[in-house]
């Protein structure tokens, strides 16, 4: 029978509690049990996870509370130790004189990236992780701190975005003054906060032996099949095939709008018309959401129903809260957890069936033999989240206003191509803030700034001095908190759409191959989940270019 959310309670580890359980494991190997020990290993593992997992996510929920804070604090001091554990035992594993015992009850890919674990950690280096951790949550703490005023009331930095959207030129200035005012009054918090983080990272990467943070990341997040050369060929590609495409938009908009020049708060507002709105309220759209999954067939929409009904969602803005959406899962549940935060514009029909992607891929894959493998590298999994936006086309009337159909899909693809300049341009400054780490804060900015006018060149904040001096990035957490997991997004983007374009033609063999993606979970690296789904690699000459030339034919752009 499924857990209620309310009713989970993990047990909180200690230090010397998790030592002995690993210890447990180690002497399993010394008697020659390898199936013991690998299982033991394991289960430790999904018990440790599950718990830092919702301690991790109380703290989201409300940034403001002592209890939850002081949880956040003591898991980010021990979780260096467990990854201390963790490594010495994967080690083992992986030197074990026997590797065909080894191999008989641990997957391929397991072992590949526990090959890759391994070069990430050094005790020498916990108590910088655990610091790490630490400026990480002041960050979080400090943009869900905010309150601004727009319009006679406050509201926080989630809270701006019907304001940013609206049809009134002046509110959307207005709502763009007051996101960067705050930043503004930040920004030497906020650049102080970076430059300790960029120190402490290249501190940890000279340690363990790296030139740079930057292959250090790249293991951080366990990418085995591609590399920088790659990644920096598919922003080339960008560059090349999106970003004239991207600009003829809104230079048709401007036109079609009356604008002589389109500044930075224009962009929002996709739609001449208005972004469609979402149908209705929290409890409309859940609703909602549970007849569109009913109709797009097999387990979609009893999955969703089981996530609904067990309290597995949190989907609304409230003061104190982290801003952004993610999932997350417990291990030892089988059950994910979607956190949002509804806001009454079109993002919350776009972040939560981008979330419903995560959570459904998690659920489906929650059989697989490893927790190594219940999601897939962060690149793979943003295609299980980013193609679930695609697949709901058919039905996402049921999402949105009465006969705003056809305009939120066009919006949806529009808003998709406009990201990917956006998003390379953040995966290029994080490359070159890690390969040049003694960098000024204002050398940072104006690095911003320069790869920003490559991109972005229509990109005009008008009068909005912080932003125009190279402090876009400062909002995107992801560069602080999570460095080089955006070009995920990216990546996984030209993927998603490819599972649109064959939708487009035969859904129900779009729907089957999705499915059995999900199914994979992280069975596999990147390049090989795509292959298996039958789609093309983005680094595949070419890829990125198909996947614009339809997308252009059908905007007629």
């Amino acid at each position: 029978m499924l857990r209620h959310f309310d009713s989970l309670d993990f047990p909180r580890p200690t230090r010397d509690a998790l030592g002995l359980r690993f210890g447990q494991v180690s002497t399993l190997l010394d008697q020659g049990n390898v199936p013991d020990a690998a299982r033991l290993f394991d289960t430790i593992r999904r018990d440790y996870e599950s718990w830092s997992a919702l301690v991790d996510l109380r703290f989201a929920q409300d940034t403001t509370s002592p209890a939850a804070r002081a949880d956040r604090d003591y898991a980010d001091a021990l979780t260096p130790h467990v990854t201390a554990h963790e490594v010495a035992l994967k080690r083992r594993l992986l030197e074990y004189p026997d590797p065909t015992a080894v191999a008989q009850v641990v997957t391929p890919h397991t072992l590949e990236l526990w090959q890759t674990d391994i070069t990430t950690f050094d005790p020498r280096i916990a108590d910088a992780l655990e610091e790490e951790a630490r400026l990480s949550g002041e960050y979080t703490t400090l943009l869900a701190s905010a309150r601004v005023e727009i319009d006679g009331t406050h509201v926080n930095l989630s809270g701006l975005a019907p304001y940013a959207e609206s049809t009134d030129r002046a509110t959307r200035h207005a709502a763009e003054r007051a996101r960067w005012a705050f930043f503004e009054q930040n920004a030497t918090r906020l650049d102080t906060l970076f430059d300790q983080m960029v120190r402490l990272r290249h501190g940890m990467a000279e340690t363990l032996g790296y030139d740079s943070y930057i292959p250090l990341a790249y293991r951080r997040m366990r990418r085995v099949d591609y590399g920088p050369a790659d990644v920096a060929r598919f922003r080339d590609e960008v560059h090349e095939h999106v970003v004239p495409l991207v600009h003829d938009i809104l230079r048709k908009r401007c036109e079609t709008m009356g604008w002589d020049v389109l500044y930075s708060w224009d962009e929002p507002l996709i739609d001449p018309k208005g972004n469609p709105r979402p149908a209705g309220d929290h409890d409309v759209l859940l609703a909602r959401a549970q007849t569109m999954f009913d109709r797009m067939g097999g387990d979609l929409g009893g999955f969703f129903g089981r996530m609904r009904d067990g309290g597995y969602l949190d989907l609304v803005n409230r003061p104190g809260k982290a801003g952004g959406g993610f999932c997350t899962s417990f291990p030892t549940v089988g059950m994910p957890f979607i956190f949002a935060n509804f806001n009454g514009t079109q993002h919350d029909i776009n972040v939560f069936t981008h979330e419903m992607g995560h959570a459904y891929q998690n659920w489906k894959s929650r059989g697989l033999p490893a927790v190594d493998l219940l999601w897939p590298t962060m690149d793979g999994a943003e295609i299980n989240s980013m193609a679930l936006e695609f697949l709901t086309w058919p039905h996402i009337d049921l999402m949105v206003e009465a006969g705003q159909g056809d305009r939120f899909r066009q919006m949806h693809l529009i808003s998709s191509l406009s990201f990917l300049p956006y998003g390379v341009c953040v995966d290029h400054f994080q490359t070159e803030i890690y390969a040049n780490p003694h960098m000024t804060p204002a050398e940072r900015h104006a690095t911003w700034k320069r790869l920003e006018q490559r991109y972005l060149p229509w990109r005009n904040y008008g009068g909005l001095s912080h932003p125009a001096m190279g402090g876009r990035w400062q909002a995107q957490g992801h560069i602080y908190r999570s460095p080089f997991y955006y070009i995920d997004y990216a990546l996984a983007l030209c993927c998603a759409m490819q599972f649109w374009i064959r939708s487009r033609t035969d859904m129900d063999g779009a729907l089957q191959a999705y499915v059995a993606l999900c199914a994979q979970g992280g069975a596999q690296p990147f390049t090989r989940l795509v292959r298996s789904a039958g789609l093309k690699s983005p680094f595949q000459p070419g890829t990125l270019a198909d996947v614009v030339r339809t997308a252009r034919d059908i905007l007629n752009a």
